[in-house]
């Protein structure tokens, strides 16, 4: 006792020391735990204008992934600069930020309870920033961040403990589906898993523990009664490149969608890294702050797309196989005898929206982001003569020939239409499924008898909404797809689809078509 009390009287004056020099940033400072009996290393990032009044400041605890430590979110997640670079701007409040060493608990007890490490975290740690920091000690102000195993942490800590945080951000969170866990390797999984959930050189079903399941977020969410956690605000972000993470984090968003659970869910561009976790952060930090405020999300930050004005001579009307049709050609086609790749777009588009479209189009291309393309816009009928038009328009327009100059986009209910015309017939450089109203069940089969070759040529891209009525469809298209190995470009942006979403996510997805045609 007389030792803790030493050690914890240095401690105070060493922090004592750093508080009156208003030093904010302090990293690996440590505290002494009674229940795992040593010091716990932990680093803080307090708001800038801490030391000039005395209101205290809701928290956020950054929690770091297996094999990292206290120190990563301030090394490699920059998260001082972005948060103070968020606050200069007025878009989230001043927060404090504690970034505690999670050694390789999953910030969990383990089974045998010799390492209590969630009991210390919020029976000691908490009360300790609590009682040292201004902080507001109410689960309103207290939210969870972390990445890997700082996002399984970020969501069991308040499942398991909701009257302590309000809202949280789980980022590539591992975790993994019964069948996942059931079949991973034994080395891996004795280490990773075993030691702390039980089940310790077994397989199969011996693995699913009945102290897994009571730390499990399936199990959790599965439950009937969830009314204690109903509460609780999620964000949930997950990149598209991950494989293991893949299906689970997708299998995870499609259960809170059929369990009615509000929860926000995105999948971007990148994998397991700190480039594609910091790409979270402004998005992120805007959803604590406004659960902070008691307000609704304000929604994901994005540029409004805002279209070129088209000339009226870039406009064409024409009459494909008794079928009609409408092309939009680039500003300089009539001042040139050039060839152009083309861009054929299968939806139920009105003649409003394919001039919004073609104007996006337009201003990217004028702006040099993009190469000048050909619009062809197509309906069920003529998607469904693809192979009978094709030859056509070639003749018609001046296009570049050859797949590598066409790409095929298809929005809603023909976008499952527009993926069976590129797998059977192999034309087109990339291939783009946007708000597809993909059937799970019909999707699952198409993906089942692909033959990888089919893609060989073919750039995938899947843009769904995350609170679509195609969840499960969508998901599944990815995670099959990820089985077999295919690459392909996944997306999953906040909203409920329509045009006005696909409008949104067209200036990356014309880049992207772009890219390919002149890869």
């Amino acid at each position: 006792m007389k030792r803790f009390l030493l050690t914890y009287f240095v401690f105070l004056t060493f922090l004592n020391t750093l508080i009156a020099q208003d030093v904010r940033i302090m990293e690996s400072l440590s505290f002494f735990s009674k229940i795992l009996g040593q010091d716990v290393k932990y680093s803080i990032c307090l708001p800038e204008d801490y030391f000039k009044g005395n209101r205290n400041y809701p928290t956020v605890y950054l929690l770091h992934g297996l094999g990292d430590d206290e120190t990563s979110w301030l090394e490699y997640g920059q998260i001082c600069q972005i948060a103070d670079k968020a606050v200069h701007e007025k878009k989230i409040v001043p927060m404090i930020y504690v970034m505690p060493q999670g050694f390789r608990s999953y910030y969990v007890n383990d089974v045998t309870g010799t390492f209590r490490y969630q009991d210390m975290f919020i029976q000691e740690l908490i009360p300790f920033i609590d009682s040292l920091y201004r902080t507001i000690g109410d689960r309103q102000h207290r939210a969870t961040m972390g990445y890997s195993m700082g996002g399984f942490g970020a969501l069991i800590l308040p499942l398991k403990n909701p009257e302590t945080f309000g809202s949280c951000v789980p980022l590539s969170i591992s975790i993994r589906t019964d069948q996942q866990y059931m079949n991973e390797d034994s080395a891996d999984w004795n280490q990773q898993w075993g030691r702390i959930f039980g089940g310790i050189g077994t397989n199969g079903t011996e693995r699913i523990t009945d102290y897994y399941c009571q730390n499990n977020p399936f199990k959790i969410f599965s439950q009937n009664d969830l009314s204690i956690r109903m509460g609780l605000k999620i964000y949930i972000a997950n990149g598209d490149d991950e494989h293991t993470l893949c299906r689970s984090n997708e299998e995870l968003h499609i259960l809170l969608r059929e369990k009615k659970i509000p929860h926000e869910y995105r999948v971007l561009n990148g994998g397991h890294e700190f480039s594609f976790w910091l790409s979270c952060l402004p998005n992120a930090l805007n959803f604590i702050s406004d659960a902070f405020n008691s307000i609704p999300y304000r929604g994901d930050s994005q540029l409004n797309p805002v279209g070129g004005e088209l000339s009226g001579r870039q406009k064409l009307i024409l009459t494909m196989s008794n079928e009609p049709a409408v092309a939009f050609l680039p500003a300089e086609y009539e001042k040139t005898n050039r060839l152009y790749p083309v861009l054929y777009l299968a939806g139920n588009f009105s003649e409003i929206q394919q001039t919004s479209i073609a104007e996006l189009i337009n201003q990217k291309i004028e702006r040099n982001e993009i190469y000048p393309m050909i619009l062809f816009f197509m309906t069920a009928n003529t998607l469904g003569q693809f192979k009978k038009i094709l030859p056509e328009v070639e003749e018609k327009l001046r296009i570049r020939k050859g797949y590598r100059f066409r790409a095929l986009a298809g929005s809603q209910e023909l976008a499952i239409r527009a993926f069976s015309a590129v797998l059977t017939q192999g034309q087109f450089s990339s291939c783009i499924l946007t708000d597809g109203f993909l059937d799970k069940d019909a999707i699952s089969i198409l993906i089942s008898e692909i033959n990888p070759k089919a893609l060989d040529h073919t750039a995938l891209f899947i843009d769904a909404p995350d609170k679509g009525s195609f969840s499960d469809g969508n998901g599944n298209a990815h995670i099959l797809l990820r089985d077999k190995d295919i690459s392909h470009e996944y997306r999953v942006r906040e909203g409920f689809g329509g045009f006005d979403w696909f409008l949104t996510g067209l200036p990356e997805i014309s880049v992207f078509i772009s890219n390919k045609f002149h890869q």
